[in-house]
């Protein structure tokens, strides 16, 4: 490895660590969900797939999360019982269930949106020519990512 490499790489490993720290740490979106949804971040989150991209069969939903079969099954039994969600035989493939948001679930879906698509104020304020340049960056970098 060239010395230019290594230090890319240590460049690299501060991008992410601050990138990081902005997303999880000060804009503190886990926690503001959790306590406005009453429910994990991991739940919240399926509730949102599955209001944006259902309705889902749960092997879909798991790929969607990354998440494996036993534990979205039951992430969506706990969202049926809240009423979020509702789980039907697949009419395509009766063996199969589909998973589909309720009215309920819908409006729980946009505040879980709101909350974690709203900007933290560091973020916010930065100049309208930085955010077009890390807008840039970032379609860059998640360009070629996997869709699985």
């Amino acid at each position: 490895m060239s010395t230019g490499e290594g230090a890319d790489n240590e460049a690299a490993v501060r991008v992410w660590r601050d990138m990081r720290t902005l997303v999880l740490e000060a804009a503190d979106v886990r926690a503001r969900v959790t306590e406005a949804l009453g429910m994990s971040f991991f739940r919240a989150k399926a509730l949102r797939h599955v209001a944006e991209k259902g309705p889902l069969t749960l092997s879909a939903l798991a790929a969607g999360l990354f998440a494996d079969a036993p534990h979205t099954t039951l992430t969506v039994e706990y969202l049926v019982q809240r009423g979020l969600v509702t789980r039907e035989p697949n009419p395509a493939d009766r063996r199969s269930k589909l998973v589909e948001v309720t009215e309920e679930g819908v409006r729980a879906a946009a505040e879980m949106a709101r909350i974690s698509d709203t900007p933290p104020p560091a973020l916010r304020g930065l100049p309208p020519q930085d955010l077009s340049v890390l807008e840039r960056i970032l379609d860059e970098a998640l360009r070629d990512r996997p869709t699985d």
